[in-house]
Parts: C-alpha cells; sequence; structure tokens
C-alpha cells in the first residue's frame, strides 16, 4: 500500500491514472490533497508508521491553498525530522531536491544514518546533473 501527499489536484489525479494503468488496485492507495507540512503533523499525531518514506518537495511554493512559504533550503530539516519520525525501526528515508544551490543542514550531514546516494539516482543520460540531489536516511 502506499500513501500520497500533494497539493496539485492535477498531479493527484495523474497518480490515479497511472495506478489505474498498472492494474494497481486503488483501494491500497491513499491520495490526500493537502500541505504536506500539515499532513505530517496530523501522520505523527495519528501514529502512522512507514517503511519507506520518499520526500521530494518542490523547491520553492507559495500556493494559496497553503499557509506561509515552502522554501525546501530553509524548511528541509524540519520535513525530514517530522518525515523520520513516521518511520518503522527499520524503515528509511530518501530525500531528493532539484534545487542547483542546496546545502543538507550540516547537522544531517553529520549524522551516521545520513548517506548521499546522488549519484544512484541519475540516470546515464541525464543532461544536467547538478539539478538534482538525493539521500537515504535511517531512523
Amino acid at each position: 500500500s502506499t500513501t500520497t501527499v500533494d497539493m496539485s489536484a492535477t498531479y493527484l489525479d495523474w497518480a490515479r491514472r497511472n495506478f489505474a494503468l498498472n492494474g494497481m488496485d486503488l483501494a491500497r492507495h491513499a491520495l490526500f490533497r493537502a500541505d504536506a507540512r500539515e499532513w505530517l503533523e496530523q501522520a505523527q499525531d495519528e501514529g502512522r508508521r512507514y517503511g519507506l518514506v520518499v520526500l521530494d518537495p518542490p523547491s520553492f511554493s507559495n500556493s494559496k491553498a497553503m499557509e506561509g512559504v515552502l522554501d525546501v533550503q530553509r524548511d528541509h530539516g524540519w520535513l525530514i525530522a517530522n518525515a523520520r519520525g513516521l518511520l518503522e525501526a527499520d524503515g528509511e528515508l530518501y530525500f531528493s531536491t532539484n534545487l542547483r544551490s542546496f546545502v543538507l543542514d550540516p547537522a544531517l550531514a553529520a549524522d551516521p544514518r545520513t548517506t548521499e546516494i546522488t549519484g544512484q539516482t541519475l540516470p546515464p543520460d541525464f543532461r544536467d546533473r547538478r539539478i538534482h540531489r538525493a539521500w537515504r536516511f535511517g531512523r
């Protein structure tokens, strides 16, 4: 089963259609239209747990549907900490960004449960290797 959280109704519709096109049972895949920051707090309160979390926030968002502004450089520490809080004991979090100037918080970079996996996540024909970075975090 999966849980998908996005503020975009269009992106959630694409996800729904992709599940259907791949013959996947939509009853096993929850789709939430929500601000991920609010959803993460609610999921913590509900005690949700996941074996795998993929966190791929936009570099910047000031959507009318959310309160405030999301800036991945400023907010990634909070997002990662709260997403990690949803992991099962042996769970993993994968975080990626396309912000060219992105710098991982030094405390996260120093954490032995943090591994940069950018090189493993870029296809060989990816034209601009500078606009994608990715990490794996253990609980």
